[in-house]
């Protein structure tokens, strides 16, 4: 079994490694290889320091790095067979909508060229692959003519209002065709809005959803750009990671726990508001923390955000057996027990328990 990581060393990315090298196994088959390609590879990464051989002394895969630029590195991805690839590297949000062209090539012409390697490997007599593409709530927007109903399922029309969105769509339509001519096994899971990320910002419009928790939670101001009555749809990393391998491993079919057509799954949503998610730091954590957040709505990021929907039919991914955070307070929970090393003392001191927060 060998599979392969696109942004293996994003966030999701090792994640998703991380969760791999845990279970040893996928599908109950036991995992040779693990390929972690990026563009860029950081010089220390406890995914990384996996990668020599002598990790399946200790039974686990052995772990290889491709470094490079995807449609460069396609011969060293394919050199042996691909069992399962898990497409997670992209052009965020922001970026797209900066630069058209690097939204293209980033996400549409990455994703074809990796699904044409994948379709010369089957055609030779090799694997056919699975195919596990990470697509995006921004595939849906309110179109004046056409206006999202109150709640999304996946029998709503995407109508994308932002060219990241309408990147994703795009390569969810080509996953469909290579799966439905047979060239790949094609499953498309729609990511939720991931909070509460760890690490530095990124480019991303939906960035500050894991940033007005972070950044003060460090002891470090943060800008609120939207207004704080705007509904998001948000799930936290370990529910998005669940969800990925989930859809990645379900047979298909029309019983429980099997993925029923070629339809692609909404990973569960949290609904929650904006000024919710600030209450719940409020008593996380205290005033002078929640006080770091200073509210300046930005009328480009709320032209991006505000055209999501937030309130999704889970039933599809709950036949998976995947359910939603089960309130932002969780959210935050898990992000104070993954990451103690980004929460400070100081800012959490007035909750009596510093480097960790009481949630109730």
């Amino acid at each position: 079994m060998r599979i392969v990581i696109t942004g293996g060393f994003g966030f999701l990315g090792r994640q998703v490694a991380g969760a791999l090298l845990e279970r040893r196994t996928f599908r109950g088959t036991p995992i040779d290889r693990l390929v972690l390609a990026d563009r860029f590879v950081p010089a220390a990464s406890p995914v990384a320091d996996d990668r020599s051989p002598s990790s399946s002394s200790r039974g686990g895969p052995v772990v290889d790095v491709v470094q490079g630029e995807l449609t460069d590195r396609l011969h060293e991805l394919f050199a042996e067979p691909v069992d399962l690839v898990v497409h997670l590297a992209s052009a965020v949000s922001a970026e797209c909508e900066a630069d058209f062209d690097l939204g293209m090539t980033a996400n549409v012409d990455t994703t074809r060229a990796l699904l044409e390697a994948a379709r010369t490997q089957s055609a030779a007599g090799g694997p056919v692959a699975r195919f596990v593409f990470s697509s995006s709530v921004a595939v849906y927007g309110s179109d004046p003519a056409l206006p999202l109903p109150p709640v999304v399922s996946e029998s709503t029309l995407p109508t994308p209002r932002s060219s990241y969105g309408t990147q994703k769509f795009v390569c969810e339509t080509l996953v469909a065709d290579y799966t439905r001519r047979g060239f790949v096994d094609g499953r498309v899971t729609r990511l939720m809005t991931v909070s509460v990320r760890p690490g530095k910002p990124n480019a991303a419009a939906s960035g500050f959803l894991s940033g007005i928790v972070r950044e003060p939670l460090a002891g470090v101001p943060a800008v609120c750009p939207v207004r704080p009555d705007l509904r998001v749809a948000l799930a936290s990393p370990r529910r998005t990671v669940e969800g990925i391998l989930t859809v990645a491993e379900a047979e298909r079919g029309s019983g429980p726990g099997e993925l029923d057509g070629g339809v692609p799954v909404n990973l569960p949503a949290l609904t929650v508001s904006v000024a919710e998610m600030l209450a719940t730091l409020r008593r996380v954590a205290g005033d002078a923390v929640a006080d770091l957040v200073t509210v300046a709505p930005d009328p480009a990021v709320e032209a991006i955000v505000g055209s999501w929907p937030a309130v999704f039919d889970n039933a599809r991914a709950a036949a998976l057996g995947l359910e939603p955070d089960p309130d932002f307070a969780s959210v935050v929970r898990d992000y104070v027990a993954d990451h103690p090393e980004a929460v400070t003392a100081a800012p959490l001191a007035a909750t009596g328990r510093a480097g960790r927060a009481p949630i109730d």
